[in-house]
């Protein structure tokens, strides 16, 4: 079937000739064969990657020529092995590892399809292929027999005459990678990436498609630790146990520390040290067999070392840990914390918690169907998997020097974190270091980084740990930058104040309400630019909000000095918008708020975090009376507020206030339209 090619397709096949494969034709062999996907599509990148549809199937029978005749199916080690004896030699696909016989003074290998362990292999073929003695790869083996050993006494007939790596090794890979990449726009780039590990863009919200990139951050980015938790079926295990080899996953039950780490009985090194990355998959069902495993685990986490007997050992695989939510993410957050379906040892365990440096909402990607796999080109697995790997040698930490500033509310760790999923992110998108990295994708990168880091952060507060309490993540761009805040969507609510600030210019309002409308909540949202004077964005703007932003504005322009100090707001255009939450619609006796909004705007200075304004402003500056402040208050406490700024006259009614509301609300009192900015704003 022909296969219609889209404009990324169209860059992709000249930019990457050679190296690119249609997606689709992968998953004919999905399943059908003992080998990962990267190796189908390794046979593909070399008998497929054409646009030509009678070349892709001429290259299609050769493919699963090949893979029929080479690959082992279980129960048909012996079929090969008398083949081999009968031939004299057999062509397979197989994992080849080598160790050194100490008896013979020879290398051995190991093809596990073939229930071999003592295979001869000449010693300059292992020192070419040295992954051979960490871990092993998937090769075309050449596999002789020599009946003449197999008469001698321990003799070993089976014999490696000659291999063909089907994990790519070469050196150039980053400089083909770094040159196609030119061909791309930034956007197209990251659907590239997306189709290069199966699946379909166009399909995904731009939310997903950002989930999606995260998920490769562990395999450029060393010792990177991340956690995604959410609903059963959306491949969270996929890219670690077929599209890359330098990936291994752990799939439930007891995980040992001689496998995780080293085995002090004959000094193997563990996972971490074979591999980029050890993701564990279905994580609640994951124990060490040693009680100390989780600390040596935590440990490792921190430093990138561990220690088991007198040496100190050092590896740089990253520990990702993926599971299921049996529950969706608003109930698991009444009931617990997002972290509740790790093991028992890990889920209350804020130190190691602390090592994570990302938590991905798995909650926000779709269930994998057949309309989310991509039938377009993307990178050969092969080849995307080595680049990674190479790009773990280099950081991109050095693009946030100078260009960001963190707020104070991130610890030591909390930094750290972010700065492994910007540089991680950054080398996704933008390979190679000596192009410059935009201030676009620089703030992108930020944001998504911030995020993952205090989704940590909150399930560490919720926990109940005091020095956890800070979580309003933030940062600025550039010297003068504005100081901008980061929250997780998860716990945000459309029409309830958050606890982070909103940007300058944004504040939550409560009318007092009157005559037949209740107390209701409002937002305002004002931006500034060069111009003069003040438009409402609302059409038709109701009466009672007219007035309240004409008072606002000619208080702004006659108390100017004491409110702004020395910035002119006459020669400042504002728009001004008005968001209602209730019944309540008129934005009836805001002045205040809108005074805030427009001071805030023009400060560049964010109101308070989980912050609401009340009180009506007359020309005059007067603050206007609230007959219902109890009301109010109650209102407030509803929307989620943890303080509210009301005016000094209503004082004497809220000692009326309820104890149990009383306990659940500060309130600020405020003389005057100064005293209320100086009380709101976020210094």
């Amino acid at each position: 079937m022909n296969q219609q090619l889209d404009p990324i397709d169209t860059i992709a096949t000249k930019a990457f000739e050679g190296y690119v494969v249609r997606k689709d034709l992968v998953r004919k062999f999905k399943g059908q064969y003992p080998v990962p996907t990267y190796v189908a599509e390794f046979l593909l990148g070399r008998y497929c990657a054409s646009v030509d549809e009678e070349e892709i199937a001429e290259g299609l029978k050769i493919v699963e020529r090949q893979l029929g005749e080479k690959t082992i199916r279980a129960g048909e080690h012996e079929l090969f092995k008398a083949r081999a004896k009968e031939k004299g030699h057999v062509k397979l696909i197989d994992i080849i590892t080598a160790r050194l016989d100490a008896g013979s003074d020879s290398f051995v290998a190991t093809l596990p399809s073939l229930q071999l362990k003592d295979v001869r292999i000449g010693e300059a073929m292992v020192h070419a292929n040295e992954r051979m003695l960490t871990g092993g790869f998937y090769a075309e083996v050449e596999l002789s027999y020599d009946p003449t050993i197999a008469q001698e006494k321990n003799g070993r007939p089976f014999g490696i005459d000659s291999l063909r790596e089907i994990q790519l090794s070469k050196r150039e890979v980053l400089s083909a990678l770094y040159e196609g990449r030119e061909a791309f726009a930034t956007e197209e780039w990251k659907d590239f990436l997306i189709r290069s590990v199966g699946m379909e863009p166009e399909q995904l919200t731009p939310r997903a498609r950002d989930m999606m990139l995260l998920r490769m951050v562990p395999f450029v980015e060393r010792n990177y630790n991340m956690v995604e938790l959410g609903p059963r079926g959306t491949g969270k295990s996929h890219l670690f146990q077929q599209v890359s080899p330098y990936a291994h996953l752990i799939s439930g039950g007891k995980a040992t520390v001689a496998r995780m780490f080293v085995n002090n009985a004959n000094g193997q090194r563990g996972l971490v040290c074979q591999y980029d990355v050890v993701c564990f998959d279905e994580i609640s069902g994951v124990s060490f067999d040693q009680k100390d495993g989780v600390n040596i685990m935590k440990g490792y986490m921190e430093s990138g070392e561990f220690s088991r007997g007198k040496e100190s050992i050092r590896a740089d695989g990253g520990v990702v840990m993926v599971g299921n939510f049996d529950v969706d993410v608003q109930h698991q957050q009444r009931v617990g914390h997002l972290f509740g379906p790790l093991p028992p040892e890990m889920r209350d365990d804020t130190a190691f918690m602390d090592r994570i440096h990302a938590y991905l909402p798995g909650w926000d990607l779709p269930k994998v169907n057949r309309d989310l796999l991509t039938n377009h080109f993307g990178l050969v697995s092969d080849f995307l998997s080595e680049c990674w790997n190479q790009l773990r040698r280099q950081s991109r930490q050095n693009v946030v020097q100078g260009r960001i500033h963190l707020g104070g509310a991130l610890s030591g760790r909390d930094t750290t974190g972010v700065q492994k999923t910007v540089s991680g992110l950054i080398k996704l998108v933008s390979p190679n270091p000596e192009v410059p990295v935009s201030e676009e994708v620089l703030e992108w990168a930020l944001r998504l980084a911030l995020e993952c880091r205090r989704r940590v952060k909150e399930q560490q507060k919720r926990i109940g740990s005091a020095e956890f309490r800070n979580t309003q993540f933030s940062y600025s761009m550039g010297e003068d930058g504005v100081e901008k805040f980061v929250a997780t969507p998860e716990l945000y609510s459309e029409n309830s104040i958050g606890s982070d600030p909103l940007p300058p210019g944004q504040v939550w309002a409560i009318s007092a309400g009157g005559g037949d409308e209740n107390p209701g909540l409002y937002q305002i949202d004002i931006a500034e630019g060069p111009g003069s004077g003040v438009k409402i964005l609302n059409q038709p703007a109701p009466p009672p909000f007219r007035e309240s932003v004409r008072c606002a504005e000619q208080n702004l322009y006659a108390r100017a000095k004491e409110l702004v100090g020395d910035r002119e707001p006459r020669q400042h255009e504002f728009s001004v918008q008005l968001r209602a939450f209730d019944s309540a619609k008129s934005g009836s006796a805001v002045g205040v708020g809108v005074l805030l909004a427009l001071c805030s705007s023009l400060l560049q200075k964010s109101i308070r975090g989980g912050f609401a304004v009340t009180g009506g402003l007359n020309l005059g500056g007067s603050i206007e009376t609230i007959f219902n402040p109890v009301a109010v208050v109650e209102t407030a406490i509803e929307k989620g507020a943890a303080s509210i700024l009301m005016p000094i006259h209503s004082r004497r009614q809220l000692n009326d206030l309820p104890d149990d509301l009383a306990a659940k609300i500060t309130i600020h009192y405020y003389l005057d339209a100064r005293d209320a900015l100086l009380k709101a704003l976020a210094i």
